[in-house]
């Protein structure tokens, strides 16, 4: 890793992904981001998960979210919460040794109370396409010691409408779900600033974008704002095509 920012963690959406991930390599930590909680019963997260934490110690977060689909009638707080019990009355119930390295867990959290729960029942809260007003406000509410990661999409491209092109078509799928939807105007952008593919306002929060300077200065902002961790997410790459180039160019710059 460099430092608080940077390429040092895998984002993966189930434990069998990161189990894949982690069996490839020695020394990568994998987060999964996010596991969905109406994707797999509790018990079979909880065998998955401590079996990752005995057999890569130290290397596997849990990240577990509520996403998806709407669910009319079922409320995102009361049904983490349920699974939470579910998941640690698992452990409590299992035959089986319990795992020698404990189990770490972190929760997709954004309104407050979904980051108070991450705050009482996890490690902590991570968060993806959030701006750093966000940031500051969830540090608040998980206090000084929760983990707090944030997930931020960039692009190395200095040229306003170029970029913005591409980071329009990059949140474009987000703009169409419930759950996003709700978040951004949360985060206090208007129905107008987030209709029509987002206004400049709401991209360039959203995705940071410009030369290898600019953008690692605006991910230092995550860290003043209190982020532990700035996990990166280059997009704009062509089908086929790599971001070692990208990821070089961004770690040098955030290491000068």
């Amino acid at each position: 890793m460099a430092g608080p920012v940077g390429p040092g963690s895998r984002r993966s959406r189930g434990p069998p992904h990161a189990g894949f991930l982690l069996a490839a390599t020695e020394r990568l930590h994998v987060v999964n981001g996010i596991a969905q909680i109406w994707s797999r019963e509790a018990r079979a997260t909880h065998g998955a998960s401590a079996l990752l934490a005995d057999a890569y110690p130290d290397r596997h977060v849990l990240g577990l979210g509520f996403g998806g689909l709407k669910r009319p009638g079922v409320k995102p707080l009361a049904a983490m919460a349920d699974y939470l019990d579910e998941l640690d009355a698992v452990a409590k119930e299992s035959p089986l040794p319990a795992p020698q390295t404990t189990v770490r867990r972190v929760l997709a959290a954004y309104g407050p109370k979904m980051l108070a729960l991450a705050r009482d029942r996890s490690l902590g809260a991570h968060t993806y396409h959030v701006n750093t007003a966000h940031t500051a406000a969830a540090r608040e509410i998980l206090g000084p010691d929760a983990f707090l990661g944030v997930e931020h999409p960039v692009l190395l491209d200095p040229d306003p409408t170029r970029a913005r092109a591409t980071a329009r078509e990059h949140l474009g799928p987000y703009l169409n779900t419930p759950y996003n939807l709700a978040k951004f105007r949360r985060l206090g952008y208007s129905d107008e600033e987030i209709e029509h593919g987002g206004s400049d306002r709401f991209v360039d929060d959203l995705v940071f974008w410009g030369d290898a300077d600019t953008v690692a200065d605006k991910l230092r902002a995550h860290v003043a704002a209190g982020a532990d961790h700035v996990a990166v997410q280059v997009i704009g790459i062509e089908p086929g095509g790599s971001a070692s180039a990208h990821w070089r160019r961004l770690g040098e710059a955030l290491l000068a």
